[in-house]
């Protein structure tokens, strides 16, 4: 009988195997390798290991670098478009770098509130941090909300930063090399930086539309000169009835056949003000359609001029073979209008009252941007309040004075919205202190303001603690739901998750006497929560009014992420912060859900 094997005997034996296979293995040109460690199955901790186990193994890792440039492109794939194919590098340093700064934003995503400049001050690449921060929203949709919330804020900052930083070089380059559409393209992505819009593919729009003008134009005049200039050519037609086909082709192919149009039932929509947007939805108002169509003009040869008529913008198109001051020289097309012809008087009804000769100039390309983002500024001013009407304040303020940036007037607004949101009070003081350089006039408007941000920095380096509130105090035991749980308003039937309550409305006696709280049966003596509401508002709703939701869904508001870390099918879960507001919440929603949704989808299944 053979004498059965001990455990050390099977070590020894493993050991031999192992050995022998190893040097089986290093036995292999360098190049089949390469192959085999570039194995889709095979992470960069095992090459980490690999490479420590000989040193024919270790230099065949980081010889040429084709192991570590196969882990670096297997992992983040979406930055394979900052390298050319045809250099060399150090793939394992790149890899390195990207691993630490991901390591380093994902510390700094999670320890972040309200200031950004954390990020900038880590020096580490650009695309780098956009790449990491691209992966946490990427991830499980239902799952680390708070991460995503800041890592969601930080993106739009950075990329923000950076077309600011576009738009300071374009401003600094000679007017004649100054596009309109470049201009209104990096409006279009400050305000939407989350949104893919590029200059590369709003000009690929831009040469479609040229080519179906070209084929139209093509039937009605086969030998016209637009039809032999190729794609980036910068040319003039001298001759005027050239430029008149032109124009009529490009009339009939964006009014008749593409339906473009002048947006009047809802003008004042920022979407409209957007270049990606009126090339989408085929609407805009004056500004933004004379962009697209002057655009389209000059690149079949017709040099179409802006004007800055007050109210309803223009483009002018001179009569005559040599530029003008003479108004009377130049027919004005009103692209809001279908691209209709006025002449100079004519335009005076579009607004219905007399104008000066200099209303009727051409403005240049900065002045453009100018009124475009002056349109938005007038929009972020009439919004209701809200985050989206105040995020576009910012926005187009921040644009205006990039362009114009000693603008006493905006940027005393800019002071005042910063003061009013409680955000970056170093810059308001900043902003301040450059007011008063440029008016010392402003001195009251400066030092009240100032007075307060000063109180403001000193509250923030000793804030107050947040009040903290227990269901199990006597005066909350009226409060009969919690934080987290998903809710139907009973009258207004909107969907919403509870985010924050009072025992009583907190409200003023205005507020009380608008929303008719009186008319309630317990009036303003009654609990009232605070809810994040599915079409992205945020509402104080009576206990009376709501009830919990029958097939509680997941709430699409943009600052979920703020008070909740995850959506768990029936409730949400509430991060941090918001459990240290309620502590008691989090088990009084989970048995308001056991008692609500298990047990009923056990009697459902006993019944089935």
């Amino acid at each position: 009988m053979a004498t059965p094997y001990t455990g050390d005997r099977v070590l020894e034996t493993n050991a031999v195997i192992s050995e022998s296979f190893a040097k089986q293995l290093t036995d292999l040109p360098a190049e089949l390798l390469e192959h085999i460690l570039c194995f889709h199955v095979l992470n960069h901790i095992d090459i980490c290991n690999v490479s420590c186990t000989c040193k024919r193994l270790h230099d065949v890792c980081h010889g040429r670098g084709k192991v570590w440039a196969h882990q670096y492109k297997l992992r983040w794939p979406r930055l394979q478009r900052f390298y050319q194919q045809n250099e060399s590098y150090d793939w394992l340093k790149e890899f390195k770098t990207r691993h630490m700064v991901g390591q380093q934003i994902r510390r700094t995503v999670e320890s972040i509130s309200k200031s950004f400049a954390e990020i900038e001050s880590l020096g580490a690449p650009e695309h780098f941090c956009e790449d990491e921060l691209l992966g946490i929203l990427n991830s499980d949709k239902r799952k680390c909300l708070t991460l995503k919330y800041y890592a969601k804020k930080i993106l739009y900052f950075l990329r923000q930063q950076n077309i600011l930083r576009n738009l300071r070089v374009f401003l600094e380059r000679p007017p004649e090399q100054q596009s309109a559409l470049e201009g209104a393209v990096l409006v279009d992505r400050y305000c939407n930086p989350l949104a893919d819009i590029t200059l590369e593919s709003i000009s690929a729009q831009i040469e479609e539309l040229t080519d179906k003008v070209k084929k139209y134009l093509r039937v009605k005049n086969a030998t016209h000169p637009s039809l032999r200039a190729s794609q980036g050519d910068c040319f003039v037609l001298e001759n005027l009835e050239f430029q008149s086909q032109v124009i009529c082709a490009l009339n009939a192919v964006l009014y008749d056949q593409l339906q473009y149009k002048g947006n009047e039932r809802d003008y004042y929509n920022p979407l409209n003000s957007y270049i990606h947007q009126v090339l989408l939805r085929r609407t805009g108002i004056p500004i933004s359609l004379s962009v697209l169509y002057m655009t389209l003009a000059r690149k079949l040869g017709v040099p179409l001029e802006p004007v800055n008529f007050p109210n309803h913008f223009l483009l002018r198109w001179c009569q005559n073979q040599r530029r003008s001051e003479d108004i009377y020289d130049y027919v004005y097309i009103d692209t809001f209008g279908k691209g209709k012809q006025l002449a100079a008087k004519e335009c005076e009804n579009l607004i219905r009252h007399q104008v000066g000769a200099d209303y009727y100039s051409a403005i240049s390309t900065s002045e453009l941007l100018l009124r475009m983002v002056g349109n938005l500024l007038n929009i972020g001013k009439r919004g209701e309040g809200n985050e989206k009407s105040y995020q576009l304040l910012r926005d187009s303020l921040d644009l205006y004075l990039t362009i114009n940036p000693d603008n006493v007037q905006y940027l005393l607004l800019q002071a005042r919205l910063y003061f009013h949101l409680g955000i970056w009070p170093e810059k308001v003081l900043d902003i301040l202190q450059h007011i008063q350089a440029l008016d010392p006039s402003q001195h009251g408007a400066v030092g009240y303001l100032v007075q307060h941000t000063l109180e403001h920095i000193q509250h923030k380096r000793h804030p107050v603690e947040p009040e903290v509130k227990r269901r199990s105090v006597p005066e909350h035991r009226d409060v009969l739901y919690s934080v987290g749980l998903i809710m139907k308003h009973k009258r207004s039937g909107y969907n919403c998750v509870i985010y924050g309550w009072d025992p009583k409305c907190t409200m003023s006696q205005e507020w009380i006497n608008t929303m008719r709280v009186h008319q309630l049966s317990k009036g303003a003596d009654q609990p009232f929560y605070n809810v994040l509401v599915q079409d992205g508002t945020c509402r104080y709703a009576a206990q009376e009014n709501l009830e919990p939701h029958s097939a509680p869904l997941e709430i699409a508001h943009p600052e979920v992420g703020r008070y909740f870390t995850e959506f768990s099918d029936t409730h949400y879960i509430a991060n941090e912060e918001l459990q240290a507001r309620y502590p008691e919440d989090m088990c009084k929603t989970h048995r308001t859900v056991e008692e609500l949704y298990h047990e009923t989808n056990s009697s459902t299944s006993w019944m089935a």
